[in-house]
Formats: structure tokens, C-alpha cells, sequence
């Protein structure tokens, strides 16, 4: 059926129960599917045993110890049972929309990337997998509460075993990697197949102290700008939205837009460094001066802005929270 393959973070508190939850909704999908955890963080050899994963100790790692791409993309290449391959983040739960739009794709054709986006949603406590309908609740909830993160954040990568052979030293845990796997499939041939349409991928919350700066520092700092260079400079980023064809529930249709995705990115980059010097000399400032009075009026972003719309807009601007 399928090789699953990931590295996780140690297994403590908060972080410790979400990657449990990925592991076993990525055993879950099928009887045959296995799973390879790579890395020998605290809890791994533990809970590989405990849920039958195939445990890799090993990992060649950078200097900072965050760990290769390359080394975990070949050495899985060469030791999964299965044809088809799919690396994942372990804070990513999926359920079986992801095993019907693998097999959509398998009998479409033999050499394509599967990616799609991600929805944000807190998740804090174990899932209870003995239920039958835990997969549907969690989709529903995801729908109803959670967040779709935009296109340039990609969780998930499924492959046939021979599409990457050649990977460069990129690190896990900095941006960029990820736009290399979609640079690299799109310039050998690959259809690029977008899934979101019909996959719910949840992606459970979690903070970002491991980094000094936190999330943003994981974009910003030395290890994101070498990924970059790495991956060929921002004129080589390709997200989501490069994706060549839609995979939707009626089949595969082919994404006439895709070519335009460069530009659209550059129109977004304007867009968002004039919105961000708007906010940060305009916009916040009159927020701090007139927030004693909005809010004794119960003035407030979630008291006038409707639910359904902010969760349409996607996630507030991290400046907003």
C-alpha cells in the first residue's frame, strides 16, 4: 500500500500526545501501510514499539542538530516495502479521504506528487481511536473550527519510490524544503496533483518554543535563508498553487492556472509588504490608541467580525494576535 516516514520532535507534554495522534491515524489507514520514524529524540524507540512502527535511530544531522532531508529521503528510498512513499510532518493526522485520493492517483498514473493544504485546529488531548466515526468527527470539526492555512505551507508529500534520488542537504524544522519537493517533481515531469479539495489534512496546533524567535524565526533566520539558496533562490519557490492538476471527488482535473503562480506570488509579496508597513505605521498604532475606549464599547475583532468570515480569511495576521 504505502511507506510512511517522519521525524519527530522529543516526545514530551503537549508535543508528545499530537505526534502520538499522527502516528496512529497514519497506521490506521490501511492494514499494510508502514510506517518509519527516523531519529532517536526522547520517546521514539518507545512509542515505535509501542505502535509497531519501524524505528531508524540513526539520522545524519547539521551542525545546529536539526536533521537532513536528504539523508532521510534516501535511506527510506532504500529500505520501504512499498512503491509509493509519503513524508509527513508528525503533527499531521490523516484520515481516509487521504487513502482514497492515494488510490484516485495510483490508478490515474505511476509518477506523480500529492500535496494539499492544511487545516489548523487545537487539538490537547489524546484522540480516542477505538471510535468508529473518530476520523469523520475529527473532519467535521476541522471544517467547523479550524483554519486552512495558505498554500505556501505544505505538511505532506506522497511519491513513487523512484521520484527523488537526488535531494541537497536541506534541514527539517527551517522553511523551504518543502517548495524544493514541489520545484523538483514539477522539473522531472511529474503531475503535481493538489488535493485539498477532498483531503483534510489536520494540522494540530502546537508552540514554537524550541525556536528563540518562534514561528516566524523558523522563516526568517540563517538555517531558513540556506534552505532557500539550497532549493535555488526564491525564483525557484513553487507552492501548492503550482500544483498541475486539482484532485476533486468527481476525478482529476487539470489546474489551467498553475502557470501563473510565479506571478501571482510576486503580486502577494508587494501586497503583503505594503499591508505590513501599513500595519505596523498606521493601523497598530491607532489600534493601541483607541483601544481603552473600543473596549469599554465591547468593540472587539471577535465581538463585529462574524466567525464564519475570519475563518474564511484564514488565520489573523500574527501582528493581529
Amino acid at each position: 500500500m504505502l511507506t510512511l516516514f517522519g521525524t519527530p520532535k522529543p516526545f514530551r507534554g503537549h508535543i508528545g500526545v499530537i505526534q502520538r495522534n499522527a502516528l496512529q491515524s497514519w497506521k490506521l489507514l490501511h492494514p499494510d501501510v508502514e510506517v518509519i520514524l527516523f531519529g532517536n529524540d526522547e520517546g521514539a524507540a518507545e512509542v515505535s514499539a509501542e505502535l509497531g512502527l519501524r524505528h531508524e535511530p540513526f539520522v545524519e544531522r547539521h551542525e545546529s542538530g536539526l536533521k537532513y532531508l536528504n539523508y532521510m529521503f534516501e535511506r527510506a528510498r532504500k529500505i520501504a516495502r512499498h512503491d509509493f512513499l509519503c513524508y509527513s510532518n508528525c503533527d499531521i493526522v490523516l484520515t481516509q479521504d487521504f487513502r482514497s485520493a492515494l488510490e484516485k492517483a495510483i490508478a490515474w498514473r505511476d509518477r506523480f506528487l500529492i500535496v494539499g493544504s492544511r487545516w489548523d485546529m487545537d487539538v490537547n488531548d489524546p484522540i480516542d481511536f477505538s471510535r468508529s466515526d473518530w476520523g469523520n468527527n475529527l473532519r467535521q470539526l476541522a471544517l467547523t473550527t479550524g483554519y486552512r492555512q495558505i498554500p505556501d505551507f505544505i505538511d505532506f508529500f506522497v511519491f513513487p519510490k523512484g521520484l527523488y534520488d537526488r535531494v541537497p542537504p536541506l534541514v527539517v524544522g527551517r522553511s523551504h524544503w518543502d517548495h524544493w519537493l514541489v520545484a523538483e517533481a514539477l522539473d522531472r515531469g511529474a503531475a503535481v496533483l493538489d488535493a485539498t479539495r477532498v483531503i483534510v489534512t489536520v494540522h494540530q496546533n502546537h508552540d514554537y518554543g524550541y525556536h528563540p524567535g518562534g514561528k516566524l524565526g523558523t522563516h526568517i533566520d540563517p538555517l531558513a535563508s540556506r534552505n532557500l539558496q539550497l532549493a535555488g533562490g526564491p525564483r525557484r519557490v513553487r507552492t501548492i498553487e503550482d500544483a498541475t492538476h486539482h484532485l476533486t471527488r468527481s476525478g482529476i482535473a487539470p489546474n489551467w492556472l498553475h502557470r501563473l503562480a510565479p506571478m501571482r506570488r510576486r503580486f502577494g509579496a508587494v501586497s503583503r509588504s505594503v499591508r505590513g508597513t501599513l500595519r505596523t505605521h498606521l493601523w497598530h498604532p491607532l489600534l493601541d490608541a483607541t483601544r481603552p475606549v473600543r473596549h469599554k464599547l465591547g468593540i472587539k475583532h471577535e465581538n463585529i467580525v462574524p466567525v464564519s468570515w475570519r475563518r474564511w480569511r484564514g488565520r489573523r495576521h500574527w501582528m493581529d494576535q
